[in-house]
């Protein structure tokens, strides 16, 4: 079996992952506010810085004559000319600059004066931005460090999108850029322009802060929280999972425990209270639940007696209604051919109740060498009680049959019979018929029950209709009347229950006596069985899944004449 993880445990790392994403979503939040407010406060710094720098260079000095003429010169120079570049073949190309702009001059005024502006950033200069080449053409470079200080007319390479960003500023808002240099890392450049007298911009008053310290900031932020929400985050899972044992897991494994157990003393047949010992005092829905198992346990334990109870009863009566089953079958006949001696005619019926005994039956009986009694009946209700009538009903018809009455008098004497002690108010359908096996001649006498159908060569079974007499104990005092069918040798007698024409299927649709012509006429050159077997066919085919509500009873004779000898 596969090892499961204790409710505990998954509460503990659901603690911890919850506290962890919680920490990151924290940190990175944490981190956004002190990166960006840090960073707005040194663009705002070194812009302002720029801003004032370039009010005093132009105060004192031209630095814009200077800027047009170092430009001036840098875009005259070759590819090959300017990547020489940090040479000092490279800063002849700049010897030809007006001395009084030189050193002595405005670079050294302009120089002065960028440096009292280092404070609280890293660098203020002068420089020009080349759109071409996209480099950044340093004017003024105030380094105090005159290894690190680049001369007048140097450049270095910026990203374009900065150029860009510079030289076709708008005046609105911040000018900076912030970018990730190779050579001094991640740095915020501002910046402020110088035009000349004609509006042409000319120069940048460049500030540089080193937004480096805030990156290490940041990561120094990180490990500091990071480790903090670790440790918090332990002992809090720590707390509530030994919480959650104590409050949760530990009542929960009691009760799932007292489950085991109980299952395994019923199994057992072991008799001992489980849930009700169980001491769990937590003041919430598990001790709630505990003391609705013990209850649950108790009522099971009554419940499970009373249930052994009922079962033997139920079994004494499927013992019952089993042999009822048998003695109801019993009852009717069951042997086909019934008479095999007798080649004047063939016989077959059968019959399927709705539930285990039903209320239709059928008979057939010689009354003597030339005259066969014929029987098919239905009795209202369903159960036991309708095959009790059924079988009171069976017996008064044979016997009544058997004394040589005719079948108007074999129906009134039985209805008088039944009539006599009918407490139930039950009542049977029921059409009987007399059949001279010499002429083929059957009087017959129906008591409210379904027409039946004769077959002829070259018309097919069809209904043969008469008056209905009343209903079998339904009233005292009846007589019935008698019709007369004659049978040809190659025709054939149906008759049936209502369980037939009144077969339902799911959409609520009785099969009717149309289908049930059809499905007759759809075996009529088959023998008696085959046609019964034929129609049960179809109406199983009609009805489906839907559920037999009726006793389903048919029976079928074929006249075959009388034996020559």
């Amino acid at each position: 079996m596969k090892k499961k993880k204790s409710l505990t445990t998954r509460t503990m790392w659901t603690v911890i992952a919850s506290s962890f994403a919680f920490a990151v979503i924290a940190l990175l939040i944490g981190l956004s506010i002190y990166a960006t407010g840090l960073i707005n406060e040194y663009v705002e710094r070194a812009y302002t810085t720029a801003e004032h720098a370039s009010s005093t260079a132009k105060r004192a000095a031209d630095t814009v004559t200077l800027s047009k003429e170092v430009m001036e010169i840098y875009r005259s120079l070759t590819p090959e000319q300017r990547a020489k570049v940090g040479t000092e073949e490279y800063l002849e190309y700049f010897s030809s600059i007006d001395t009084e702009l030189k050193k002595g001059g405005t670079y050294d005024v302009a120089f002065h004066a960028m440096r009292n502006f280092i404070i609280g950033v890293d660098d203020v200069y002068l420089g020009m931005y080349d759109k071409e080449t996209n480099a950044l053409v340093y004017i003024v470079d105030p380094d105090s460090d005159e290894e690190t200080r680049l001369a007048l007319g140097e450049w270095e390479e910026v990203p374009k999108v900065e150029c860009e960003k510079f030289l076709n500023w708008d005046g609105e808002g911040i000018l900076y850029d912030i970018s990730n240099m190779e050579k001094y890392g991640w740095i915020c450049t501002a910046g402020y322009p110088i035009l000349d007298e004609d509006g042409e911009l000319c120069e940048f008053v460049l500030v540089d802060v080193s937004i480096g310290s805030i990156i290490t900031g940041m990561k120094e932020y990180t490990l500091k929280v990071s480790l903090a929400l670790a440790l918090a985050t332990l002992v809090i899972a720590w707390i509530i999972s030994w919480r959650m044992k104590r409050m949760i897991s530990d009542p929960i494994n009691a009760i799932a425990d007292a489950a085991v157990s109980y299952a395994e003393d019923r199994k057992n047949g072991v008799e001992r209270e489980h849930f009700s010992v169980i001491d769990i005092r937590t003041g919430d829905e598990l001790e709630n639940l505990s003391r609705v198992m013990a209850e649950m346990e108790r009522d099971l334990t009554n419940h499970e007696q009373h249930l052994k109870e009922i079962t033997a009863e139920k079994e004494r009566i499927n013992t019952e209604l089993t042999m009822a089953t048998q003695i109801q079958e019993g009852m009717l006949p069951q042997v086909f051919p019934p008479y095999p001696d007798r080649e004047e005619f063939d016989l077959y019926a059968s019959m399927d109740p709705a539930r285990e005994v039903g209320g239709d039956f059928y008979d057939f009986f010689m009354i003597d060498d030339d005259h066969l009694g014929i029987v098919i009946a239905d009795v209202s209700g369903k159960g036991i009680p309708a095959a009790l009538f059924m079988m009171i009903s069976k017996t008064i018809l044979q016997n009544t049959a058997m004394l040589g009455n005719r079948a108007s008098d074999i129906l009134g004497k039985t209805n008088e019979s039944l009539c006599a002690d009918n407490k139930m108010d039950m009542f049977v359908t029921a059409w009987v018929g007399i059949l001279d096996i010499r002429s083929g001649l059957i009087t017959c006498s129906s008591a409210g029950h379904e027409y039946p159908a004769v077959y002829t060569a070259g018309k097919g079974f069809e209904l043969v209709k008469n008056k209905h007499g009343f209903v079998l104990g339904g009233m005292e005092g009846l007589k019935y009347r008698e019709y007369a069918i004659q049978l040809s040798p190659g025709d054939k007698l149906f008759v049936y229950t209502d369980g037939v024409p009144e077969a339902t299927n799911a959409a609520n649709e009785l099969f009717g006596t149309a289908r049930m012509l059809d499905a007759l006429n759809g075996a009529a050159n088959d023998t008696p069985k085959g046609i019964l077997a034929h129609v049960r066919e179809e109406v199983d085919a009609f009805v489906g899944d839907a559920e037999q509500f009726d006793d389903l009873t048919m029976l079928c004779l074929e006249y075959r004449g009388s034996v020559k000898i």
